[in-house]
């Protein structure tokens, strides 16, 4: 029987990818709240994205607790993979904390283009930290 071998790296903890869903959801949802409020100008939309922005920073910070020990205590030969990880949690975590002081200022400061820019950064480093926490890594062959 053929079987696929790999480098042992797996994917996140199941507690830690469940942690990891929510700045995914909540960063990707305050993006969406700054765009609605670009597009209309009702201001209860950057209260939304403020308040996203938030939740997504708290559960970031959780996760960003996660994966620095993770990296310090890798397993199995995934010191590679874990600094990846670890290195685009920390960018997203970063992005949102400054995107959530952004999102303090009154009116249209609080979203215009920095905000926006970084609802852009903090999302899409949640998806790469994402991508890199859900997959396998695989060196060798493929099972047929």
């Amino acid at each position: 029987m053929p079987t696929s071998r790999g480098t042992g790296a797996t994917p996140l903890h199941p507690l830690h990818a469940i942690l990891l869903a929510f700045p995914l959801a909540l960063f990707s949802s305050g993006l969406a709240c700054d765009i609605a409020y670009l597009n209309s100008a009702f201001v209860q939309w950057t209260n939304f994205a403020a308040w996203l922005i938030a939740g997504g920073c708290f559960f970031g910070g959780l996760v960003l607790a996660w994966a620095i020990v993770a990296a310090v205590f890798p397993r199995r030969a995934a010191r590679g993979r874990a600094l990846a990880y670890l290195a685009a949690v920390a960018v997203m975590f970063v992005a949102g904390l400054v995107n959530s002081f952004q999102h303090s200022h009154d009116g249209w400061s609080s979203v215009g283009s920095p905000g926006l820019i970084l609802s852009i950064v903090s999302t899409v480093a949640a998806l790469v930290a994402g991508v890199i926490g859900y997959s396998e890594q695989r060196i060798e062959g493929i099972a047929r």
